[in-house]
């Protein structure tokens, strides 16, 4: 079992304590009694910043959410609303937004070629997983189409569409004939498959950030008579993220059987008015609560009830629930390349109806639920075939065509819809993108084939180096050790996973495999010579060829932006948090306590990580903690806090034993052997030299984010990493980050 690192608690200026959950913030009301050093209250000059805790609780960043932070960077919180993951203070005061797409690239490649990434991560503070890839990660992100597929209207048509186009085309190629087939089929077809569920990220018992979530205990057998049930949920921008504020079911026939405001758990920072239609006014007198809602929605639906929604995984989130049988229209009418048709297009051009007007003020919950049912009947009635001759994605090409081609739009009318395109947004500004790639023609859009995959081993050899370089061999110790002893002494410095006696030695050695890489090195840094019963034992990893650079590994960690004021301590208790509070002199500039529990007991574990603005804030801390007053054992931090969730995350695969050799695959060795330079780790290198010499040219006040989206290959998909950071006036005086 993976650590647990998602307990996260803030800066107290930032969000209020919750009663509910046991690893919550820390109030105002306390922050205030202690005097602490509040952020917002320095009298330094404004410049623009980011918050040095990301708000998501899995750091796992969509690429919606994206498309969020990059679209406030472009027009401010006056005209789009902030995003829900992460804070952008002093947005006025950004002078440019550079992107770079390292194509070809995931999450797995930067850590196993973490050295040669030193440019990155030198200069990068923030880092957050993304999700595996889509077949067009541009296009998500930004909006940008890297290809003109076939069947793709001509970019000079304009006025309505012709008559003739539903005979253009090919029903066989479009991706609903694809999934369903030709003929009707039942609601049993259309429910998502538990793999799909997974793929697209709706929560699922088991999984590291749903532990808290609640089960509709819908658990009856389905049939394609099951009761079918329309919902939808908007949300408002709080300390916490987006949280609920309001919930509309409506069952079959078009009855609204719940309509209900939430008031959120945490300080709400930004009603999402315009497109939520909630304000102030509205939700002062609410008192109901998160689990009312989640009470009364699970006596009202029956044990075969199949809830209905467009982009459902966001809503069952928002409601902090798990529902197995479920049915989402963006998914159902499966639109090309892994896009997704919007609600009220479809509304409009399946059932003729005009939902979300823009001159409503927000969306109505029961209106988009209602829409949301009947698009399922239409599909369950009408049968694939039907939808695939309305030629549904020449319709949303040939929308998407008139809209670019119309003048700069104003900003206030980009903002009337909530799936504007980070392109449009710079449409209204006035602005253009620069896209940065290979050598290609002038005037050509980038393709896929000017995008080099970067071949690369599974994220099994990822989990077995990080088992190795987190395993120590101790000894020898004597025949007569007491082996209680021994297991108090390793476990003082952190959760270990596993302890076993090798007794192939001559005298006996213990293998302690830690839970987090922190531990380990600890414990060869404390105990490595020194005598046990008389017995000098050496402490030491395992020699394999994945751990022969570990010293340089765990130097350049402790060295990362990331990890540069943040300590790890092993041996707190359950009132730790309280008796910080007591001290909070001693502790200037804590941002963040991380407070990690076991994911099946709940309990808080006997290690965390304490985050402060700076590293001789942490390096003070860390002499006051392991002091004698304190009886703590720490050191610097090692592990990204993006890491732990992602190595969870992944497959359970056999024990390993340490000293096994892994074989690289043939091409993996014949890149070696010959070191051509489209190997993945010179790529590592060059991508990091390169984009570090640009970096160093930017103005100061740019933000940057760094995105390697992902790769699809033989052992399945692998996530995506984003780097992020904005340039301040002192690093462009300092010495560059790269020769």
């Amino acid at each position: 079992m993976e650590p647990e690192r998602e307990g996260t608690e803030r800066h107290p200026r930032k969000v209020r304590e919750s009663r509910q959950a046991p690893n919550k913030l820390v109030g105002a009301a306390e922050a205030m009694k202690a005097g602490w050093d509040l952020e917002e209250s320095q009298p330094e000059a404004k410049k623009a910043r980011l918050s040095t805790i990301l708000f998501t609780d899995n750091c796992e960043v969509t690429h919606d959410q994206l498309c969020e932070l990059l679209k406030y960077a472009v027009l401010g919180k006056s005209n789009v609303p902030k995003p829900s993951w992460c804070q952008l203070f002093h947005q006025n005061h950004l002078n440019n937004v550079v992107v770079f797409v390292l194509q070809g690239m995931s999450q797995l490649h930067f850590y196993r070629f973490y050295l040669e990434f030193g440019c990155l991560r030198k200069a990068f503070r923030h880092k957050f997983r993304l999700p595996p890839p889509s077949s067009d990660f541009l296009a998500d992100v930004v909006g940008l189409q890297t290809e003109q597929r076939a069947g793709d209207l001509p970019k000079t048509m304009e006025g309505p569409l012709p008559s003739n186009a539903k005979a253009a085309i090919n029903l066989q190629d479009d991706p609903i004939i694809q999934k369903y087939g030709s003929k009707k089929v039942g609601l049993t077809r259309c429910l998502l498959t538990k793999e799909e569920m997974r793929t697209f990220h709706f929560p699922l018992q088991g999984f590291p950030d749903c532990e808290n979530f609640l089960l509709t205990k819908c658990n009856g057998s389905i049939a394609d008579n099951s009761p079918l049930f329309g919902l939808d949920c908007e949300m408002c921008l709080t300390s916490k993220g987006r949280e609920l504020t309001r919930i509309s079911l409506v069952a079959e026939g078009g009855c609204c059987v719940m309509d209900e405001l939430v008031k959120p758990e945490n300080k709400i920072l930004d009603y999402l008015t315009s497109f939520s239609g909630i304000t102030k006014k509205i939700l002062n007198p609410v008192t109901t609560k998160l689990k009312d809602v989640q009470r009364q929605l699970k006596a009202l639906l029956p044990p075969d009830a199949v809830l209905v929604g467009h982009s459902l995984d966001l809503d069952l989130r928002a409601l902090k629930m798990i529902h197995p049988y479920v049915i989402d229209t963006s998914l159902l009418y499966v639109r090309e390349q892994g896009r997704r048709f919007k609600l009220k297009f479809l509304a409009k051009v399946i059932l003729g109806k005009d939902i979300q007007c823009p001159d409503r003020l927000g969306h109505d919950a029961t209106e988009d639920a209602r829409t949301i049912l009947e698009l399922a009947r239409y599909f369950l009635k009408h049968g694939p075939k039907k939808i695939a001759e309305l030629n549904l994605e020449a319709l949303a090409n040939h929308q998407e065509i008139q809209a670019a081609g119309q003048e700069p739009k104003n900003t206030a009318e980009v903002l009337q819809h909530p799936n504007t395109s980070v392109l449009e947004c710079l449409d209204s500004v006035g602005q253009k993108l620069l896209f940065l790639t290979r050598e290609t023609d002038a005037g050509e859009l980038p393709s896929s084939r000017n995008c080099q995959t970067i071949k690369c081993l599974s994220n099994k050899e990822m989990r077995i180096k990080w088992t190795e370089i987190s395993t120590v061999y101790a000894g020898p110790f004597s025949k007569n050790c007491n082996l209680r002893a021994l297991k108090r002494l390793f476990k003082s410095f952190g959760p270990v996973q596993s302890m076993t006696f090798v007794l192939e030695t001559r005298q006996p050695h213990l293998c302690i495999q830690y839970e987090v890489l922190e531990a380990a090195q600890l414990a060869i840094e404390s105990l490595d010579g020194i005598l046990v019963d008389g017995i000098c034992i050496k402490v030491q990893r395992p020699v394999t060829e994945l751990t022969l650079d570990c010293d340089t590994l765990v130097n350049e960690l402790e060295g990362d932006s990331e990890n540069q004021g943040s300590i790890y301590l092993s041996g707190v208790s359950e009132t730790f948090k309280e008796q910080l509070l007591q001290e909070p002199r001693l502790f200037l500039g804590l941002e963040a306590v991380i407070l990690p529990k076991d994911l099946k007991s709940g309990k808080q574990k006997k290690y965390c990580f304490l985050k402060f603005k700076s590293f001789g804030s942490a390096q003070q801390a860390l002499n006051i903690l392991t002091g004698k007053d304190w009886k703590l054992k720490g050191r610097h931090a090692l592990t990204p806090r993006h890491l732990h969730a992602w190595l969870r995350g992944l497959p359970p695969e056999s024990t390993r034993l340490p000293g096994l050799r892994v074989v690289p695959p043939p091409f993996e060795q014949e890149a070696l052997q010959t070191l051509k330079l489209d190997h993945p780790k010179i790529a590592a290198w060059r991508w990091s030299r390169k984009i570090g010499k640009l970096y160093n040219s930017l103005c100061p006040g740019t933000l940057c984010l760094i995105l390697l989206p992902g790769t699809k290959s033989t052992h399945g998909s692998l996530s995506g990493l984003g780097l992020m950071g904005i340039k301040e006036e002192e690093e462009s005086a300092g010495p560059g980050l790269c020769s």
